[in-house]
């Protein structure tokens, strides 16, 4: 700081004084009882003691040096952190001491845009009375005084101040310290506005943030608004990250930290509409991705420790599902599943503790699955879901290379297939990731008979539609017309046509359509709209994942929530993203009763 010019030599020679000073009496206290502690003792009694043990002859001296550093310490950052940084200051008076309300205050506030301005003078006065602990501190109360003005400014400016207020509140009552965050908005009006944003849009975020505020550092790195790295250069980062720790409790922590800032740079990017929905979620997808690959390689190594290893094969992740397709939305699982592989004579794993290859790899399955899911406390890295695995619920965690084939040859039912066509590999050994995804291009090329095929399919998403169906036309996912429709669309027409045209799989469904419609199975004109009609419903569900609670209620929502979801389904206003969303579900709908609904109605009944 002081080659920059941010502080003088002199403030640096004072402040590592005092740092060395204060240092060595925080560990002079916790030698005295062999506590972690950083409190003096609260009787003359004790702090003479602390004082002899520090070498002072008496207690009056101690005391001197103890208040000179203090103070010290105070002055430069208020000079650091004070008297340097402008505030933006209120067209009126804003009090909010004392036990009632100033009027001229409630006025301002009227005038401002806050239709309950009661509520937000109550709840300030609470905020200054210390009712939260990032307000306990006299020290975070004067600077959250002095960012008062700014802050209703910014909240006000929100489309709907007093939804924008309480979300302040609540990230302001989940956070565990107040003076470093409430400084840093200071000097940082930008970062201000962006929470304003958050606060009044997007209440997930907000909550997120009152336990995890240390990302907004992040927000202030250069670069942030910029696209994320590829995976590669991601992975290297992580790599690095990692080697400074050799616990497994610090690699989770470390990981979670790191995939949290991505997670929470992705948001910010989809509430601000900086990217499309498919740039999200193969971003999202990535993370995810090179969370794995940093993560299970450390995981297996300390595994290993104890248990050994097998000289030849592996363990192999396959992602599925949404993950599978790249095409992540904000708080989607994991679908995964696990194959290894063994020398035919192997017998059990080489270790101090010696494993069978089935419980070998059940159970480093099960670390890797906790390295992923478990709370630490940085929350969890990604939830998982491991039921699209071979038998499903009953099935064992790892499946042996030779049962996932004969699985999907000759026992899986056709909904397995259908999800197979997401099937992509993660991590694990070459090989076996080749050897697998050799077969299951086999399975899905397979002939199958059309009216057994048609009939599967037709089945199944019926009993979804009667299990877990929504006729709510915001119920992005399961109404009819939504993504399973169009889902269902592109697999079916993969396991019907991959047998002459090979070229059309893939896991993404976006480029099934392209594909399908190069290999002349969709007109050119259809399948463009099936292409973009998946990515219209992506893009509304990350928005509506990120700043909606429950079902959307568009009576209930703000207009800056109307004006973003428009933004984010390319319409004008909302009112012709309303329009958009029947036509497109319509439409939809009207394609897979054409190619699903209507012939499977007519095949005759299933012969037994």
């Amino acid at each position: 700081m002081t080659e920059f010019g941010q502080i003088t030599e002199q403030v640096r020679d004072e402040m590592l004084v005092a740092y060395e000073f204060l240092r060595t009496v925080e560990h002079r206290l916790q030698m005295t009882n062999d506590q972690q502690t950083q409190t003096l003792p609260d009787n003359d009694e004790g702090l003479h003691g602390l004082a002899t043990f520090l070498g002072y002859a008496t207690l009056d001296g101690f005391k001197a040096d103890l208040l000179h550093h203090l103070r010290k310490v105070e002055s430069n950052y208020a000079e650091l952190f004070e008297d340097d940084i402008p505030l933006v200051a209120s067209d009126g008076n804003l009090v909010f001491t004392g036990t009632e309300d100033d009027p001229d205050t409630i006025e301002n506030l009227r005038q401002m845009g806050f239709e309950n301005p009661t509520n937000v003078s109550v709840t300030v006065r609470g905020w200054h009375h210390g009712r939260y602990r990032a307000t306990r501190s006299r020290r975070a109360r004067e600077i959250l005084t002095e960012l008062m003005p700014t802050l209703l400014k910014a909240l006000s400016q929100t489309t709907n101040p007093d939804m924008a207020f309480r979300a302040f509140d609540e990230f302001l009552k989940g956070l565990p310290a107040g003076v470093q965050l409430f400084s840093l908005l200071t000097a940082n009006p930008e970062l201000l506005e962006l929470l304003a944003q958050i606060a009044g849009t997007a209440p997930r975020m907000a909550k997120y943030l009152g336990r995890n505020a240390g990302v907004l550092d992040y927000v202030l790195m250069s670069g942030f608004h910029d696209e994320l790295p590829d995976a590669d250069t991601m992975l290297e980062e992580l790599n690095s990250l990692l080697s400074r720790e050799d616990m497994v409790e610090d690699w989770l922590d470390t990981a979670r930290r790191w995939a949290n800032d991505q997670k929470f740079r992705i948001d910010v990017q989809t509430i601000q509409n900086r990217h499309t929905p498919h740039q999200a979620g193969r971003a999202l997808a990535d993370v995810a991705d090179v969370a794995i690959r940093a993560l299970f390689p450390r995981i297996a190594d300390d595994f290993a420790q104890k248990h050994g290893k097998f000289d030849d094969g592996g363990l192999a992740v396959f992602a599925l599902g949404k993950h599978g397709g790249q095409e992540l939305s904000p708080g989607s699982d994991l679908d995964m599943i696990f194959v290894y592989e063994v020398p035919e004579d192997a017998e059990e794993s080489n270790g101090e503790k010696p494993l069978s290859p089935g419980h070998y790899y059940i159970r480093l399955s099960q670390r890797y699955i906790n390295a992923l899911s478990a709370p630490t406390a940085e929350g969890v890295l990604f939830e998982t879901d491991l039921r699209l695995r071979p038998s499903g619920n009953k099935g064992p965690l790892a499946t042996h290379f030779k049962s996932f084939e004969a699985y999907q040859l000759n026992e899986a039912w056709t909904w397995e297939h259908m999800a197979l066509t997401r099937l992509r590999p993660v991590y694990g050994p070459q090989a076996l990731c080749d050897r697998v995804m050799e077969t299951t291009n086999s399975v899905l090329q397979k002939k199958r008979n059309p009216d057994d095929l048609l009939r599967d399919v037709y089945d199944m998403r019926n009993r979804m539609d009667a299990g877990k169906g929504d006729s709510h036309p915001w119920a992005i996912k399961m109404r009819r017309g939504g993504l399973v429709d169009l889902e269902f669309i592109a697999q079916y027409l993969q396991l019907a046509h991959a047998h002459t045209h090979p070229e059309i799989l893939s896991p993404t469904t976006r480029e099934v359509f392209k594909n399908l419609s190069s290999a002349g199975i969709l007109e050119a004109e259809e399948a463009t709209f099936l292409a973009n009609a998946g990515s219209f419903w992506l893009a509304l569900q990350a928005m509506l994942r990120l700043t909606t609670e429950g079902p959307f209620d568009p009576a209930n929502a703000s207009t800056d929530l109307r004006r973003m979801l428009a933004r984010a389904g390319q319409c004008d206003d909302f009112d012709a993203l309303q329009a958009k969303l029947d036509e497109t579900a319509g439409r939809i709908k009207a394609i897979y009763d054409r190619l699903i609904t209507e012939p499977a109605e007519k095949l005759p009944p299933r012969s037994e």
